[in-house]
Order: C-alpha cells, then structure tokens, then sequence
C-alpha cells in the first residue's frame, strides 16, 4: 500500500509539472523558450537556483557526510555564497550589458568561433556525462522504494522519467522552468523539513531538543582548522566559492 501510495504521489507531482507548463508555455515565442523575455520575476529565478543547486546526489549524499564530518559542509556553501556574489556582480552585469544569450556567445565575442564551438561542446559533454550519473542514482532510489515493491522494471521507470522531464521542458522552455524550478524547490525543502519531523518522531525527540542532541554528539562542529586535513575550512571556502562560478557563473 506504502508503494501505492508513493507511486500515487509521484504521478500528482508530474501531472502538476506539466499543468504549470502548460500554462506558462501557452503562445511561447523563441525569446520566451529562450531567454524568458528578459522578464522573469527575480525572486522566482532565485528561489528555483536553490533546487538547480541542489540536486537529487546532493539530497541524498550530503547528509550522510555529517558522521564523519559535522556540519563541515557548510564551509563550501559558505564558499558557495561568495562565489554567487562574484557572480551577481560581475558576470550577471557583463552578460546584460552585451545583451547575451548565452555565456558562449561571449566566447565567440572575445575569442572567437573556435572557442565558442569548443567551450559549447565540452558543455553539452559534461552536462550529458553529470545529469546521467545524477538521473541514474535518483532513478535508482526510486525504483528500490517505489517500482520494485509494485514490479515496475527498471527501463520503464527510467523511460518515464525521462519523457516526463522532456515534456514539462519542451512545451515552454526558459519560461517555463523558472515555475518548474520553484515547484521542485518548495517540494524539495519541504520533503526535507518533512523528514526532519518523521526522523525526530522516530527518535523520541522533541524539535527543540534536535541541536542540543546534536551538539552533545559533537555533529554540530562548522570549521575544520587542521591545514593538513582534506576538509580545511580555507581549501573548503575557496573551493565552494570556484564550484558555484564554474557551475552557475561560467556554465550554459
């Protein structure tokens, strides 16, 4: 029944997706699919970086560091703020002032075809090669939680999904998934907080009483301050700050 329900839950999500794309897809120009306009709400846009951000291998994985690393992972989003600062205030300037559609567009400007066609390339190379292994581990987790117990292979499952996404991005474009992307956004954080609760229930503890739990198993520990340890606070900073101007700042 558990899986039922699950299954139930994932078909409304879908559903609700391409409703949204519809909606906002309606009459879609090649500025619309493309670029939104020009016109998309800010707060909107910056809310749904938060889900782009944050992928289904970060959802699953991250926690799971705190063992043996506290809360060591918030030196790269630390990091990570920093780098979207440089972003907000030197690229995001650059690109609207050269009125660019994309960042490799800027490339043909500066350098050239060769390296406009070279650095599009290794995108669609390494953007294939990361949302693979990605969509593999959630589709992975998907089906040992939900298809398996209902006798779902593999192959369909990952064929769903995979035309589900195609058809919610296809109808609008741009446009479209600044809506999707806050969608998954708010489902994502509030599937967390919703695990937060069922996790302290499980454990007999009280929300109030989860940091100071926390704290007494030493998993509340931020900075790292052993230069010599893979997770120094510095190495981790610098880090996160290059990870989200590579990722979002220099990336398609």
């Amino acid at each position: 029944m558990a899986s039922f329900t699950l299954l139930a839950i994932i078909a409304a999500y879908f559903l609700l997706l391409l409703a949204l794309a519809w909606v906002t897809g309606r009459n879609a120009t090649n500025d619309s699919f493309f670029i939104g306009n020009r016109k998309s709400n800010w707060l909107l846009v910056a809310f749904g970086m938060v889900g782009t951000s944050l992928s289904g291998v970060t959802f699953i994985s991250v926690p799971g560091t705190v063992g043996p690393n506290g809360f060591g992972y918030l030196q790269v989003v630390i990091g990570n703020w920093i780098g979207f600062m440089l972003i907000a205030l030197v690229l995001l300037p650059l690109y609207y002032r050269l009125k660019l559609t994309s960042i490799y567009d800027y490339l043909d400007q500066r350098f050239g075809v060769t390296a406009h066609k070279t650095g599009a390339s290794f995108f669609i190379l390494s953007r294939t090669l990361g949302a693979t292994a990605r969509l593999y581990l959630v589709v992975n987790v998907l089906q040992l939680l939900v298809a398996d117990p209902v006798g779902i292979p593999f192959w369909l499952t990952t064929t769903i999904i995979l035309l589900m996404i195609w058809l919610y991005t296809f109808q609008g474009g741009v446009k479209t998934i600044v809506f999707t992307d806050t969608l998954q956004t708010a489902c994502m954080l509030g599937g967390l907080l919703i695990c937060v609760w069922f996790l302290s229930g499980a454990l007999n503890l009280e929300l109030g009483a989860i940091w100071s739990t926390l704290s007494a198993a030493d998993y509340t520990r931020v900075l790292n301050t052993d230069p010599n340890a893979p997770g120094f606070w510095l190495k981790q900073i610098i880090g996160g700050a290059f990870i989200a101007i590579a990722m979002t700042g220099l990336d398609q």
